[in-house]
């Protein structure tokens, strides 16, 4: 399914259309944990060594092709759900608030550990947060934190509670072994490396988020408002568990950048959209990233890039960006984030920093 088949009208959009303003929410504080242990694509290409060899398939494919040079991987006995607290933990203190005052906790997490309870329900009892929080989990692929923002900026400008914690844990360890010891299978065929190469450019990493009211947190960063679009026709693209992930790569591009151009078109609308200091995109890969910045015609050198050393995070792709940039902005910078799930979703949300 390609060029003909992925066209996708506006039209078709606006039946999934979900357009906000915030008035008064902002991002008291956004942090990142970095798992330590370091994955090269050199040390995935030589455990493969006997599978290019079988076939005559070249390695390299994984740091010319996507643009990764390494990922992480967390040390046996950390759980998502530890690596999420971890990041939430860091928040709260960068936050500086209570956390007694926190009126929900979101878990965007895309691995987990279980079917139930939900992961939230660990982070909040890891770090201490009161009965009068509530908890749970959001799924939407590699969109979720983004969701989880916008619910709980909703909540913040509703007054139904004072400050929202998001939290996102990712791990690789399980899937990257699955995924290598599959192509190592004596059985399988180049077709079956690019059938799985988007397992191999996941990284692990954790990210967590702290909301307040603009009004009543000075120095806080206006989240002021944003696009949802959906594109669920395109639902089968990619579809990932902790035993892999099959993607098409060439599909998921294509239908993927015409969301996000469309979403984009509509952020034009709003003065200002198109004059801001970063615009910080979900993580996949270099030929993702490039095609991006083609179709909306923004400056590359303004889209900061964690991909190559940290590889795809998931969801927590886009907040561990922006906490690696964040000393960069002075007050009134204005940040973009571009969000892109499978399934197809896509998000784009303004940020003044």
């Amino acid at each position: 399914m390609h060029s003909d088949a992925l066209s996708i009208h506006r039209k078709d959009l606006m039946t999934g259309n979900a357009n906000f303003t915030f008035n008064d929410v902002a991002i008291l504080s956004v942090e990142a944990i970095t798992a330590p242990e370091v994955v090269t694509s050199a040390d995935i290409d030589e455990r493969l060594a006997p599978f290019y060899e079988r076939t005559g398939a070249q390695p390299g494919l994984l740091q010319s092709l996507a643009g990764i040079t390494e990922r992480r991987q967390w040390q046996e006995g950390i759980s998502f759900m530890d690596a999420a607290a971890m990041a939430g933990e860091k928040a709260i203190q960068s936050s500086g608030i209570d956390r007694s005052r926190i009126g929900i906790i979101v878990d965007s997490s895309v691995c987990r550990e279980r079917l139930e309870p939900s992961s939230a329900v660990d982070v909040h009892d890891q770090l201490g947060l009161p009965s009068t929080c509530m908890n749970f989990d959001i799924g939407n692929a590699c969109l979720g934190f983004l969701n989880g923002m916008h619910l709980a900026g909703s909540m913040l400008e509703s007054g139904q509670i004072d400050y929202a914690l998001i939290v996102d844990g990712e791990g690789t360890r399980e899937i990257h072994e699955n995924t290598i010891n599959r192509i190592l299978q004596p059985d399988s065929t180049i077709d079956d490396l690019f059938y799985n190469f988007a397992s191999l450019t996941l990284g692990s990493g954790s990210a967590a988020m702290v909301l307040g009211r603009h009004s009543e947190n000075p120095g806080s960063h206006p989240m002021t408002g944003g696009f949802f679009r959906a594109a669920t026709v395109h639902n089968n693209l990619c579809v990932g568990s902790l035993e892999g992930m099959r993607t098409d790569t060439r599909g998921l591009l294509e239908a993927g950048t015409e969301v996000a151009k469309l979403a984009w078109e509509d952020a034009g609308e709003k003065e200002g959209w198109y004059d801001m200091k970063y615009y910080v995109l979900h993580q996949i890969s270099k030929v993702h990233t490039q095609a991006v910045i083609d179709t909306l015609g923004i400056d590359g050198d303004r889209v900061p890039r964690s991909f190559p050393v940290l590889g795809n995070i998931g969801p927590a792709a886009i907040p561990i960006t922006l906490a690696g940039v964040q000393d960069t902005l002075e007050p009134g910078d204005g940040v973009m984030l571009q969000g892109m799930g499978s399934g197809i979703n896509a998000a784009i949300v303004n940020l003044v920093w």
